[in-house]
């Protein structure tokens, strides 16, 4: 696994948390993957609390203190792990079997961390709708996605097709 795989993962289950996109195919290998039970929702509340400062932070490229303080309230514990067994090593913020919030926001700080100083490869962005309060992971080539999925994507063009058709 390449370490920017792992990186864009841990972005990629941070932002599905935090624009509440309910548990997921993704959400649950990378939780079964790692042996960490799904967060109940309390503890969900209290790391999006911490979690949405950062991921705007990261996204808007602002000051970065509410990534630090994740890092500084969930340090992240640093080691080489094979968890799949394919004699690939690569290195994790947080042991498998944790608690889910700690797992999470180890990992999670510490992939929003890495993005901030310019992981290449990986950009957290947001949504370009408008109106849309979501978060996304680009870990595409050229970096041009601009919106959370297909849904804003669509609504966007067909307001931009309607408002041109108007002027017509």
């Amino acid at each position: 696994m390449r370490y920017e795989d792992y990186i864009a993962n841990l972005a990629r289950l941070a932002v599905e948390l935090a624009n509440g996109d309910g548990p997921t195919a993704f959400s649950d290998e990378m939780f079964g993957q790692h042996r960490v039970d799904r967060p109940t929702p309390d503890e969900l509340a209290a790391l999006l609390a911490e979690l949405r400062p950062a991921l705007d932070a990261v996204a808007d490229g602002g000051p970065l203190a509410p990534v630090n303080a994740m890092l500084e309230r969930h340090p992240p514990r640093l080691h080489i792990s094979d968890h799949d067994g394919l004699g690939d090593p690569h290195l994790h913020h947080a042991y498998d079997g944790e608690p889910a919030l700690d797992w999470l926001a180890r990992g999670c700080g510490a992939a929003l961390a890495h993005i901030a100083c310019g992981v290449p490869e990986v950009v957290l962005g947001r949504c370009g709708a408008r109106g849309c309060p979501n978060f996304f992971v680009d870990a595409s080539r050229n970096h041009s996605r601009r919106f959370c999925g297909n849904t804003c994507a669509s609504r966007t063009t067909v307001a931009a097709h309607r408002s041109r058709a108007k002027g017509n």
